[in-house]
């Protein structure tokens, strides 16, 4: 992918501000400063931001997600956004931060991919000393990578939470459908946590899950789409990269979805009840405020609903009203920071797994490598 390629793809946004940054910082010094910035403040203090989608910004999933936080950024005075998007996990995203930096001075480049981390965006900060480069994931680690690297993260799990209080209320089969693309870490902790809230509002219900083998499979996404809804399950939730096929698939069989990633309600005007999205624009605005301010980035940024770093989808036409009340309420209790697992937690064998409550970032959540109770699957 040559750097003429590059520049033909992107687009360069010039912007204005009718708001101020409203957003925090989670365990770091610079927070105090941050807060008290305006958009206002950094108009005049050219700053150029680069940021790199994995594949296209309209998917209805995680790369639109961050595409409308870039969207939103252009709103900043003074700030330059460029943005590419399908750009493969090789060599191709070393070329284009290199573009991005040389041709168009970018001073602070997100790479949005989980491939681009090592060794892509660890060798680039290496090499570009003054550049800050950050990956939305908790990958950095201060005893091995450079200190104008670093990790930002949306708790995505607090607003499957809410997901999972809606499902659980907006179900009439107790049959709930979870559609899957890896059994990690990260996207057990969404399953057992949206798990967590439908039996808080309904014991009776069960979670069916299917994994597809990867973030990306359309056809996969569809055919276990299908095989749950004639299971019986009325409800379909997921993670995947993009679940427009999912929703699409389950509105034309009659049953009711939540997103994921960004919002899919218009896919689903008939049986949408909400979605949880990342809250990306949080990030990108309060970073490039800092920049232009010429203050030091922190390495790690993370938050919730109490951030203002995720948020739920309205609800639709899906949502019971019990649904839309409980849900309502709950987010309301992530705000003013009410645990999830409050213990003890067994796993769907019967095993004790958590033992006690733990807080909303409690490092052992990280940890999942299990399925709570409640769910009807196997991480084989």
């Amino acid at each position: 992918m040559s750097n003429t390629t590059n520049w033909n793809r992107r687009r360069f946004l010039g912007t204005t501000l009718s708001s101020a940054v409203g957003s925090t910082l989670a365990g770091t010094a610079i927070a105090p400063a941050i807060l008290g910035a305006t958009a206002a403040q950094a108009q005049g203090k050219g700053v150029t931001v680069g940021l790199i989608y994995v594949g296209p910004r309209d998917d209805y999933g995680w790369n639109q997600a961050h595409a409308v936080a870039a969207k939103a950024l252009k709103s900043v005075p003074g700030v330059k956004v460029v943005e590419e998007e399908n750009v493969p996990e090789t060599v191709a995203v070393r070329k284009t931060m290199e573009g991005m930096i040389q041709s168009d001075g970018a001073s602070l480049i997100f790479p949005t991919s989980f491939g681009y981390f090592d060794p892509f965006m660890v060798d680039m900060s290496k090499k570009y000393l003054k550049v800050e480069f950050r990956h939305p994931t908790s990958l950095w680690s201060a005893d091995k990578h450079p200190m104008n690297l670093g990790g930002y993260f949306c708790y995505l799990d607090q607003a499957h939470y809410i997901n999972g209080i809606a499902a659980g209320l907006s179900t009439k089969s107790n049959k709930i459908g979870f559609i899957a693309a890896k059994p990690i870490a990260i996207v057990l902790r969404n399953i057992n946590t949206f798990t967590m809230g439908v039996r808080k509002v309904n014991p009776n219900a069960v979670v069916q899950l299917v994994f597809t083998g990867d973030w990306s499979m359309p056809v996969r996404e569809a055919e276990a789409c299908n095989a749950l809804i004639s299971a019986g399950n009325d409800v379909i939730a997921c993670h995947v990269d993009s679940p427009k096929v999912i929703i699409e698939t389950a509105e034309k069989a009659g049953v009711k979805t939540l997103g994921h990633n960004a919002s899919q309600a218009q896919l689903a005007p008939k049986g949408f009840i909400t979605g949880a999205e990342n809250k990306w624009e949080t990030v990108y605005k309060t970073f490039a405020v800092a920049i232009s301010e010429g203050k030091k980035l922190p390495n790690q940024f993370f938050g919730g609903y109490d951030k203002d770093m995720v948020l739920s989808t309205p609800f639709g036409a899906g949502a019971s009203d019990k649904a839309r009340n409980a849900a309502t309420q709950a987010i309301a209790d992530l705000k003013a920071g009410k645990p999830i697992y409050t213990g003890p937690v067994k796993s769907n064998t019967g095993k004790v797994v958590l033992d006690k409550g733990y807080g909303l970032y409690d490092p052992v959540l990280e940890k999942m490598d299990y399925l709570v109770e409640g769910v009807a699957g196997t991480l084989g």
